[in-house]
């Protein structure tokens, strides 16, 4: 029998002891140690995740001022690099003057990513905090769509690629033709999460206005699945206005055209809503306001509220219209957010969001991929906890797609492509809860249908609901789940329409083929016991052949709209190459 192992006995620590140990952490140095959470928890999803953040930045500057984007992105393996030099100059504006040290042609799975838009650009004293402080933005407080929201996408990207490389970000700018570029060479202070600005400098550049960024980072890049290249391409489906220029490490370069010449509809921001609002939030407005009055406060600082409304308001909570805001306890808080919810009160206005718009939608596919049906739906404006939402739906049926496999199922929030956690999204979730089979395909239960077909889902809000900092998928809103069901429920209508035309034109076909087969036969058996001649033979033949074109009908309109379809394809290649 082994000996009880004797208990070390511990050390008492008083609270003095323990309180030295205790300091304050910076954002900076929390994502540090926990960048999984923000996209950065493998090398092939951590080049991803940098270029994406860089291109939503990019098309949100450029949408709100109002210009076409066009992005260039490329990729550089620094291991196939070693020793090229990099200056500056008309002719080639690649930012840095230095060689790739040897130490780095040493290191494995080493790129170099480089964004470059046609954008307003960013004023000389804002670049710094964007870019290497996280927490630092103008959409967290805004409430309007954008694919932005939190302030934090870039400036990780720029943390992720110095810890990785120990190199600085290098970012230029230019807000218009006649000034010089800024030039920044920047690092994250994790301790303070503060900008280390490593150089700075204006430096010429041959392009009106714009940014062009610069990271070095430790990544693995692949063609296929979860990849830049299949990002970029998702990108141009539910962009149709954006030009993108992507050149890969292998320098393919490849060309996404817009097929639109329109910038989005500008988007306004509007104040919170209501019935979104709750009890701490509620107090904390109330002593922040500059209203006077609670009426007054109902109706400047909420939208929706006018001051009929706001009267109902306070009559349903129990309180006085004329109560000034900053003298409201907790407990009139909980009575004023009560009569909130017992008031009837209009939805949010929608001018805060700019959908795709299901023509527009429908390009994008055509654009992208090749099909012989096409079809795409947006919904009415809806509202989740006071936050306003459309969904838009699409799906490309047929052509070069795979009949064997699941349909391919592509998810977008505010135009943006979500690539990861595919089965713990919303959009996923109520695509596998629709009766495909009803709609023409198969599919077990609980899973994906299965047939040639993509089916797009976009939800556009002025805040997308995530289940994490990284973006990656859509949380179980029950409001958001039935408008998705709703617009694949339409979509649906549409492609059995058109399943069961087809299944009526192969039905057709062969009736068609076994009629024909027998007509000769007919025919001559009239011949014979109607005593004709061979001419009224034929003249038979061509009566019954008569007869049997005139029920062609819909048959042969559905197959000059498919020929349409492949002509268009060939028209759309030819002006391609």
């Amino acid at each position: 029998m082994m000996a009880k192992k004797k208990q070390k006995k511990r050390t008492k620590v008083d609270a003095k002891t323990l309180a030295k140990k205790q300091r304050e952490i910076s954002v900076a140095e929390f994502f540090q140690k926990n960048r999984h959470l923000l996209g950065f928890d493998n090398k092939k999803k951590a080049l991803l995740t940098t270029i994406k953040e860089a291109v939503d930045n990019s098309l949100d500057a450029c949408e709100e001022a109002g210009i076409l984007p066009e992005i260039n992105v490329e990729i550089i393996d620094m291991n196939k690099k070693q020793g090229m030099k990099k200056e500056i100059s008309e002719q080639q504006t690649t930012l840095v003057t230095e060689e790739i040290k040897e130490e780095d042609s040493g290191s494995k799975d080493r790129f170099r990513v480089i964004i470059e838009d046609n954008g307003p650009g960013i004023v000389k004293k804002q670049i710094p905090k964007i870019f290497a402080k996280l927490l630092y933005g103008s959409k967290f407080h805004t409430l309007k769509m954008s694919r932005g929201q939190q302030g934090i996408g870039i400036s990780a990207a720029v943390l992720y690629g110095q810890l990785t490389t120990g190199r600085p970000t290098r970012i230029m700018s230019k807000t218009d033709a006649k000034s010089k570029a800024n030039y920044y060479e920047l690092k994250v202070d994790t301790r303070t999460n503060e900008p280390n600005i490593m150089a700075e400098k204006t430096v010429e550049w041959n392009k009106e206005h714009g940014i062009r960024i610069e990271i070095d980072l430790e990544a693995t890049y692949q063609k296929a699945g979860q990849s830049v290249d299949n990002y970029l391409k998702q990108t141009a489906v539910v962009n149709p206005h954006v030009t993108l220029i992507y050149t890969s490490p292998d320098a393919e370069q490849r060309v996404f055209p817009r097929v639109i010449e329109d910038v989005p509809e500008e988007t306004r921001e509007i104040r919170p809503h209501p019935y979104g609002v709750e009890v701490g939030m509620l107090m904390e407005m109330l002593g922040t306001t500059e209203a006077r009055t609670l009426q007054s406060f109902l109706m400047k600082d909420f939208s929706r509220v006018g001051a009929g409304t706001a009267k109902n308001i306070c009559e349903n909570a129990g309180l006085l219209p004329k109560v000034k805001p900053k003298k409201v306890t907790r407990e009139m808080t909980e009575k004023l957010n009560k009569g909130i919810q017992k008031t009837r009160i209009s939805s949010p206005p929608t001018d805060c969001i700019a959908p795709i718009g299901a023509e527009e939608l429908e390009k994008g596919l055509k654009k992208e991929i090749k099909a012989e049906f096409y079809t795409s739906i947006t919904r009415p404006p809806a509202v989740y906890r006071g936050n306003p939402f459309i969904v838009e739906a699409g799906i490309a049926f047929g052509g070069e797609q795979n009949s064997e496999n699941s349909v391919r199922l592509l998810r977008f929030a505010n135009r943006v492509p979500l690539l990861y956690q595919q089965n713990s999204c919303a959009t996923a979730q109520s695509v596998m809860k629709t009766n495909w089979r009803s709609y023409g395909l198969s599919q077990s239960r609980n899973s994906l249908p299965i047939g040639p077909a993509t089916i797009v889902i976009h939800i556009a809000s002025v805040w997308v609901p995530f289940t994490s900092e990284s973006k990656e998928a859509i949380a179980h809103y029950p409001e958001i789940i039935k408008e998705i069901k709703l617009a694949l429920q339409e979509c649906g209508r549409k492609l059995a329409s058109y399943v069961n035309k087809k299944k009526r034109i192969v039905a057709e076909g062969k009736k068609r083929d076994y009629i024909e087969t027998y007509i000769p036969h007919v025919a001559e058996a009239l011949k014979g016991l109607l005593g004709l001649n061979e001419k009224d033979e034929k003249n038979i033949q061509g009566m019954l052949k008569s007869l049997l074109e005139k029920q062609r009908g819909k048959l042969e309109q559905i197959k000059v709209e498919a020929s349409e379809f492949d002509e268009s394809y060939a028209l759309a290649d030819t002006e391609e190459e």
